[in-house]
């Protein structure tokens, strides 16, 4: 039996659990749902000994260091290593297209680029990830509970996958190289064609455009919206062979309204 250790299983990285107990892997983990505690290092220490391969969706701390690196890199040698990083890496490209060439740690998240590129150096495939939606999370939700947004900023997309293609591409990774796969849908968009088409699943009205002062956002809602690309996902697609299932937000948010 193959064992996978992850740390930090929280929305994504269970869904990345379900589909390898779904193929015969055990799977032991920290998080908000996990079996170990970040902190118990005896107990993570031997289970990280028994494991084969090793995720991490642990974000950098605030200090920049990354919790998994500081505390347990010396125990990843000769391992699978895999980490869920961010299209944030990239910055504001002003719309234009990113991918896995392009440079990183120029925007907004710098701690993220500085982790990203450390795991890079370990031989880890990082996998960089877009606006995340699934079960629970997604435009359908903001709709029904009163607060989706629709704001007018001309020429702004951006890029977005569901949490299952995420796993599907992890799932890909496991037998291929290091280094970094960009894992977005086939059609960045803006975030209002996003909220309008899950009005029209729902029925309901569109929320009026407003500005970005109008719709009074919280400073990360903000920050959001203060970066412009598109996330190209070629690499993922020819060295991985992977295909998103939601290739656009239409068929994602379909599944979503009647799922299967």
């Amino acid at each position: 039996m193959q064992r996978m250790f992850i740390f930090g299983l929280g929305y994504t990285a269970t869904r990345i659990a379900r589909a390898l107990d779904a193929r015969g892997w055990e799977v032991v983990s920290t998080g908000s749902e996990g079996t170990l505690r970040f902190d118990d290092m005896g107990n993570v220490r031997a289970a990280l000994a028994d494991a084969d391969h090793v995720l991490s969706s642990v974000p950098p701390g605030g200090e920049g260091l990354d919790p998994v690196l500081d505390l347990y890199g010396d125990a990843l040698a000769g391992k699978w290593l895999g980490y869920l990083s961010s299209t944030g890496v990239y910055g504001d490209a002003g719309g234009a297209w990113v991918d896995e060439s392009a440079p990183i740690g120029k925007g907004r998240r710098t701690a993220r680029a500085e982790a990203d590129a450390a795991w890079l150096a370990l031989g880890a495939r990082v996998f960089r990830l877009p606006g995340i939606y699934g079960p629970g999370r997604s435009a359908l939700d903001r709709v029904r509970e009163g607060k989706a947004h629709r704001i007018d900023i001309p020429g702004q997309v951006f890029s977005r996958v569901h949490v299952d293609d995420i796993a599907s591409g992890v799932l890909a990774g496991l037998n291929a190289p290091s280094g970094a796969y960009n894992l977005a849908d086939d059609l960045p968009c803006s975030q209002n064609a996003v909220i309008e088409e899950a009005c029209r699943l729902l029925g309901a009205p569109p929320p009026p455009m407003q500005s970005l002062e109008e719709a009074d956002l919280s400073p990360m809602a903000l920050a959001f919206y203060g970066e412009n690309r598109r996330v190209a996902n070629g690499k993922a697609k020819r060295v991985l062979g992977w295909q998103p299932f939601c290739a656009t937000f239409r068929e994602g948010l379909r599944a979503l309204f009647a799922p299967r």
